[in-house]
């Protein structure tokens, strides 16, 4: 076998040192279709209304809506953020549904009579329903860069909501539109090869939200030989990713994130592995968030590796659980967490001065307890335990679904859960979210859909006899 090869580190710095381009720039086809003349300062209120209703009212006609939109747009981008804030606010507020012709509606709802008049009813009220600021949303949309200024504005909403939950209606109407325009039939799946163009590979290392890339080393040893991945773009944003997964080829379940990423481990050829670990799936625009798309890519990617390495025996994920330290916490706080007779036992026999819940407590803090090996032996048990219950009984609030969000992703797409690995991540971040524990989600190809279906309607979930036995 030959080992992961190294390649020069020179300017691996530009990789991640360098800063985001100037979003205004990405958006010169805005400002080329937007007209010069006679256009009104918008960023003040007064203009900014104006030009917001002489969109919506379409005077002079679509072409003249559509300037007025690419110059809303386009000043938008310009604005600080308190500006967009504003913006924002007067959108979200004033453009509402109209409450007059609502009732209107209404009461013609109920006066009509035959069939014929009470859908056509039906469909006043609908339309009277429609906040006004959706058909300002839809003329941004028409523009050659309108999905990609939208999704950016959705990300502020997103930001600018946790302190001004009265955005909420707007972030709600935009989220509900770009799940249609981002429908996942529109997605096309690329392969990412260290061959890709630069900018490509750039923003793979931008982007990765799992397991962050630390150099041009580490990212080559991400796209070497076994391993794969894929990238998912839009047509309307061919230049911007949506979603990354990467893919390692292995034989057996992986069980730790440190020994798959290992830059010197060796390389295992492509035609020896019988499985396929899906380590990382990032969301590359946070203007998507909440939009899904992964039954649609997991299928793909598992359709495509198929089709080039037929070898394939096994389609599993090696995943973090980002909930479980802070689920522990919460548990520990209201008490709600006691141990058996046999893991006090083992406390007991090892002369540990701190009581068991104690050094739960330290768990749910951070990651420093794992130096300690007594601490760990003792620990490991109860802690395998936690987190299978974790996984398998916590839901929600207020629902059925897994608490975890990786656990609900990977059991909404028709996974089941595997096997909890020990000390799967060792890094601070692991040991800090999730006391360095890691789960491997199994794709069963001949089940998926009937665990989709288990989760989705009845809210169970499918667990191997290793898992549940944790809990007996």
């Amino acid at each position: 076998m030959a080992t992961k090869q190294e390649v020069n580190g020179n300017g691996k710095e530009g990789l991640f040192g360098s800063a985001l381009q100037n979003l205004r720039s990405a958006w010169r086809e805005i400002v080329r279709v937007s007209r010069k003349s006679d256009t009104p300062d918008i960023s003040n209120p007064e203009n900014l209304r104006a030009q917001i209703e002489a969109c919506l009212e379409k005077k002079g006609g679509d072409v003249s809506a559509r300037h007025r939109a690419a110059e809303l747009a386009r000043a938008y981008l310009a604005f600080p953020p308190a500006k967009r804030l504003a913006f924002l606010r007067v959108l979200s507020s004033e453009y509402g549904a109209d409450a007059d012709l609502i009732a209107g509606a209404v009461a013609g709802l109920d006066a009509a009579t035959s069939a014929e008049e009470v859908e056509t009813a039906r469909y006043r009220l609908r339309q009277a329903l429609e906040p006004a600021r959706l058909n300002l949303l839809r003329e941004f949309n028409t523009l050659q860069s309108g999905p990609r200024f939208l999704v950016q504005l959705r990300k502020d909403l997103i930001d600018f909501k946790k302190e001004h939950p009265e955005l909420g209606p707007l972030e709600r109407d935009l989220r509900e539109l770009l799940r249609s325009w981002f429908d996942i039939g529109f997605l096309e799946m690329q392969s990412i090869t260290w061959n890709s163009p630069a900018s490509l590979l750039e923003k793979l290392g931008r982007y990765e939200a799992v397991h962050r890339v630390r150099s041009w080393l580490d990212l080559k040893n991400r796209l070497d030989i076994d391993r794969r991945c894929f990238a998912f773009f839009h047509p309307c944003m061919r230049e911007e990713p949506l979603i990354f997964i990467e893919v390692a080829l292995v034989k057996g379940l992986a069980v730790q994130i440190q020994e798959l990423l290992d830059e010197k481990a060796e390389v295992l050829e492509s035609d020896e592995a019988d499985t396929a670990i899906f380590y990382s799936i990032s969301n590359a625009q946070k203007g998507l968030v909440g939009i899904s798309f992964g039954n649609f890519l997991i299928k793909q990617v598992v359709a495509k590796l198929r089709q080039e390495l037929p070898n394939l025996k096994r389609f599993a994920t090696l995943s973090p659980l980002p909930g479980f330290a802070r689920w522990l916490a919460r548990e520990l706080e209201v008490e709600n967490v006691s141990l058996r007779p046999g893991e006090l036992k083992k406390f007991k026999a090892l002369g540990l001065e701190e009581s068991p819940l104690q050094l739960l407590a330290q768990v749910a803090q951070s990651g420093k307890w794992a130096r300690d090996a007594s601490v760990c032996e003792a620990l490991k048990p109860v802690l395998l335990r936690l987190c299978a219950d974790y996984l398998l009984n916590a839901k929600r609030k207020g629902g059925a679904k897994a608490a975890d969000p990786v656990a609900h992703f990977h059991l909404t797409n028709g996974a089941r859960v595997e096997q909890i690995n020990w000390m799967g991540d060792t890094s601070g971040k692991g040991m800090q979210e999730s006391a360095g524990l890691m789960v491997n989600y199994l794709y069963r190809l001949d089940r998926i859909d009937r665990f989709h279906e288990d989760y989705q309607s009845r809210g169970k979930i499918n667990a191997s006899k290793s898992v549940k036995g944790l809990l007996d």
